[in-house]
């Protein structure tokens, strides 16, 4: 780890492949997880992605074990999450992460929320029952948060840490108190789906995420890991950290978007102080267009008002 902060380079290693085999890390040698796993059936991101709810909670339970062995002892493992809406139905994804994760043996550390500005809602039907039926029984709330779930692989040994790389890791404290990284609710701006964006059809979350968690959790040289890395995100933001990654991602239809994330497209005047290494395995899929087709479809449905107030309420009825 010394000769890592001397030479300031670090490595990322992007797999192509199913996050619920991770045979190419060591047992606990990562020091840090931040990842944001599919939300179950996501009318605008996955839908009807996983055959069932039980399909999906089996999935993230394989991934938790796998999360177990790499996980170095003492650290942190975040997962950004909340429960999801689907033809009226909430399911408690939330709760039920929590209950995967302590019954594989970590920690519950912390659970902080993350609000996003009242202004974007993305689905606001919820609310407006209220207004076409204003009694009792009526109210469902829009949603403008997330939850950052943080679980610990066990006790941390503080004394682990060498005094050079604890002192080059220091947090600082004006952006500390300035940003508010101290309360349980982190208000940030959301990736907006506008045209053109890069992650265009990829439910990212915001750098400033990964960028406070690993400021938090980590230190320079050390490795984070991403088992569902989207578009990148997390290791690039890593990189500018100064920490290595590593990234899992079953979708070989994200490989462009994260070369371009990770800046390997760009004519740089000088020389990238950081590394990056595709791995392509047989269990990786072609799944963008799919998904992007099916979420056409969904925005079809309520755009010809589809599932809007009436049907939601029929539902709840049933």
């Amino acid at each position: 780890m010394s000769n890592q902060l001397q030479t300031n380079r670090t490595s990322h290693k992007l797999i192509f492949g199913d996050s619920e085999n991770m045979e190419e890390i060591e047992n606990g040698s990562i020091h840090l997880v931040v990842t944001s796993p599919p939300y179950f059936n996501a009318p605008f991101d996955y839908p009807d992605f996983f055959r069932s709810y039980s399909e999906y909670l089996e999935k993230m339970r394989r991934v938790a074990k796998e999360l177990k062995r790499v996980v170095a002892k003492g650290r942190v493992v975040s997962i950004i999450c909340d429960d999801t809406l689907i033809r009226g139905e909430k399911y408690p994804v939330v709760a039920d992460l929590t209950k995967i994760y302590l019954e594989e043996g970590f920690l519950y550390r912390d659970k902080i929320i993350w609000i996003k500005p009242e202004g974007y809602i993305r689905i606001s039907r919820r609310s407006g029952v209220i207004l076409q039926h204003p009694y009792p029984m009526y109210f469902y709330p829009d949603n403008i948060q997330e939850t950052i779930l943080i679980f610990q692989n066990g006790e941390f040994n503080y004394q682990d840490i060498p005094k050079e790389i604890k002192k080059s890791s220091k947090i600082d404290i004006k952006e500390y108190q300035e940003n508010k990284w101290y309360l349980t609710t982190w208000h940030m701006v959301n990736v907006l789906p506008l045209k053109n964006r890069l992650e265009n059809g990829v439910a990212a979350f915001p750098p400033e995420i990964p960028y406070r968690l690993i400021k938090l959790f980590s230190h320079i040289g050390e490795t984070v890991l991403d088992p569902f890395t989207g578009s990148g995100t997390t290791n690039k933001v890593a990189a500018l950290l100064k920490r290595n990654s590593i990234g899992y991602e079953i979708d070989l239809e994200l490989y462009p978007i994260i070369k371009e994330k990770m800046g390997l497209e760009e004519n740089l005047l000088f020389e990238r102080d950081y590394d990056v290494f595709f791995t392509f395995r047989k269990d990786a899929k072609r799944l963008r267009t799919q998904l992007q087709k099916r979420v056409a479809v969904q925005k079809s449905v309520v755009k010809n008002g589809e599932g809007k107030a009436k049907g939601f309420i029929k539902r709840r009825k049933k």
